[in-house]
């Protein structure tokens, strides 16, 4: 049976290089892995975001459910979005029965230096920046950002490189997961 893994962290933290990491040395092994990133979901769900709270509810429940039908149909996932909000990952942790919620962990003001000096491919930029204008919606600055409570993973990048968060990673998820696909 197929899993999810929702990677989690304040924008900034490492999700994408990590996820993109992890699916690399999953597939090294013969797992393959199918990345639900939002920042490039977002781009059709919402082509002109605003970040507000309803249109959260929209967009994280739509990834869960994309997830969700992923799964259902043999392909693992890993989801590589903020949802800044607990019951984002919650309600797929709700539809999905092999999955886990992965915490990437860096203090804020690491966070934004790595963003300043990011090149994602759909990440929004200067999100930092702007966090200073009136109508900005950024977690961990002037939206809150909700820790997990008890993720089943969690890695701390500034005790560890990506490289060595990715491996930590994808041993659990063999760890984790392995006696299930059989």
């Amino acid at each position: 049976m197929a899993w999810v893994m929702w990677f989690t962290g304040l924008p900034g933290c490492g999700k994408t290089t990590i996820a993109e990491k992890v699916k690399t040395n999953l597939s090294e092994k013969g797992i393959d892995v199918k990345i639900l990133q939002l920042d490039e979901i977002r781009k059709a769900i919402t082509p002109e975001p605003k970040y507000t709270d309803e249109e959260r509810n929209i967009v994280y429940a739509s990834l869960a459910y994309m997830a969700k039908l992923l799964s259902e149909e043999g392909t693992n996932v890993i989801i590589d979005a903020t949802a800044n909000r607990r019951r984002y990952r919650d309600l797929g942790r709700s539809l999905i029965p092999n999955f886990a919620e992965v915490h990437i962990r860096a203090p804020l003001t690491v966070c934004m230096e790595r963003e300043r000096k990011r090149k994602a491919k759909f990440s929004p930029k200067d999100i930092y920046n702007k966090a200073a204008t009136s109508n900005a919606a950024v977690p961990g600055v002037n939206v809150a950002y909700e820790e997990p409570l008890s993720a089943e993973i969690e890695v701390d990048t500034t005790s560890m490189n990506s490289d060595e968060s990715a491996r930590a990673i994808a041993e659990k998820i063999l760890t984790r997961f392995a006696a299930k696909d059989n």
